[in-house]
């Protein structure tokens, strides 16, 4: 089921990981091995959640990869049904 305006996962990647471990940005990236750039651009939804974060934050935080990909596609597309009426496509039928 699609969550109604489903927050950004790099909100619940601050809000439930870094902030009750007191971690830093530059802490966090450190320990899941990749750029403070990097995991700010995903804190601040810049940057969506590719299957290597998805590995990264499974094994750095819980969870798995596949329910990190999950948020970022409930994000998604969310995000790309609020322009839908500007995506015209062809109605085709089966046999």
């Amino acid at each position: 089921m699609l969550m109604h305006n489903p927050p950004h996962p790099g909100e619940i990647i601050r809000r439930q990981c870094l902030e009750p471990l007191g971690l830093t940005v530059t802490k966090a990236a450190q320990g899941l091995g990749v750029s403070r750039n990097t995991l700010s651009m995903l804190l601040n939804g810049r940057l969506g959640i590719s299957p290597q974060m998805a590995i990264r934050l499974s094994k750095g935080f819980g969870g798995s990869p596949e329910s990190w990909l999950q948020q970022q596609m409930q994000y998604d597309l969310w995000q790309a049904q609020q322009n839908d009426e500007a995506i015209k496509v062809q109605r085709f039928v089966t046999c």
